[in-house]
């Protein structure tokens, strides 16, 4: 009897189909460092497209791409404060095709989320601290605040009347919202929002009466009179914003907050892969090309080395634990 003629031709096809796919899946498992990379890379971003963390993401994978000579392919896997998209990458293969962009909630999930799917920080490997973006402290156009002081006194007069807008829960709006509240000593509902876009419409509607935004997305609005800038949180004054002044000069020097991006890869990711990775977003990040775009786009280009990211990474956790603590957020 012959065997093969009595299996199906389309049965025999898809066997056949599988079998090239498998020999294909452990060519690239058994791939030489020295030969990568030989496909597309993926750029995991655990947030929604079209956000900061978004745009830092797309000009750093189109000048990425050239220099690999490979594709760089941003994917998008917004939800639970950026843990869905981490877990992703913490569970990819560690062979230098599946990379993290991640913001302030990579260092506060371990803290904030007990039962996340993956061990936080050490499932993964940092490349590079890419970018940083002050925030400041915004009001709408028609608010009757002029100052901190103006908001502060009414705060403490009005305890858990006012409230205040961040992009989601454990993000740097959110925990800059709450080192403000611990140090002025003032009660100010925090009200979470699915990304930053829609939590300065509301801002912009005077639905909410403050936000903590990054310079890159509320500067402009400020700029096209939409919104009113108390302060700053950072140690100087922007350039581009030099009227504004910093809260530290308002009496609040502790309250320093920045929006940052940074690049992380599977912890088992082979070493020269991690060597020529971070070799390659270090000359990019601090390039004529990104620093452009990283001026156009409001942020401050930073370029690290794995070893500082990694330092960078172990400070945040430390500081927003504190925050987080005292103000005793948990998320699910």
């Amino acid at each position: 009897m012959n065997f093969q003629a009595s299996i199906p031709r389309r049965t025999v096809v898809r066997l056949a189909s599988l079998g090239c796919l498998l020999t294909v899946q452990r060519v690239w498992a058994t791939e030489s460092p020295d030969a990568w990379p030989s496909r597309p890379l993926r750029l995991i971003v655990p947030y929604a497209a079209g956000g900061n963390a978004d745009a830092t993401a797309r000009a750093l994978a189109s000048q990425l791409a050239e220099k690999l000579g490979q594709p760089v392919l941003v994917d998008n896997r917004p939800g639970a404060s950026g843990s869905i998209g981490a877990a992703a990458v913490a569970k990819a293969s560690a062979d230098g095709y599946t990379l993290l962009l991640d913001a302030t909630a990579f260092a506060v999930n371990p803290i904030l989320m007990p039962k996340l799917t993956y061990r936080g920080p050490a499932d993964f490997a940092p490349l590079s601290l890419l970018t940083r973006a002050p925030l400041l402290l915004v009001v709408p156009v028609n608010s009757p605040f002029r100052s901190v002081a103006d908001l502060v006194r009414f705060a403490k007069a009005n305890p858990g009347k006012l409230s205040y807008a961040s992009a989601g829960n454990g993000g740097a709006q959110h925990l800059a919202g709450e080192l403000f509240k611990q140090t002025a000593k003032v009660s100010i509902t925090h009200i979470p929002y699915r990304g930053g876009a829609p939590a300065l419409t509301d801002l912009i509607a005077a639905q909410v009466d403050l936000m903590f935004s990054a310079i890159s997305a509320s500067g402009p609005l400020v700029r096209a009179g939409k919104l009113r800038a108390l302060a700053i949180a950072a140690t100087q004054r922007a350039e581009a914003y030099a009227q504004v002044p910093t809260l530290a000069e308002q009496g609040y020097a502790d309250v320093e907050v920045a929006e940052w991006n940074g690049l992380l890869a599977p912890a088992a990711t082979p070493t020269p892969i991690l060597a020529r990775l971070e070799s390659e977003i270090r000359a990019l990040a601090t390039g004529p090309v990104l620093s452009r775009r990283w001026t156009e786009m409001g942020v401050q280009g930073m370029g690290t080395n794995a070893a500082e990211f990694s330092r960078f990474l172990t400070q945040e956790n430390q500081r927003w634990s504190r925050v987080i603590k005292t103000a005793g957020i948990q998320l699910e």
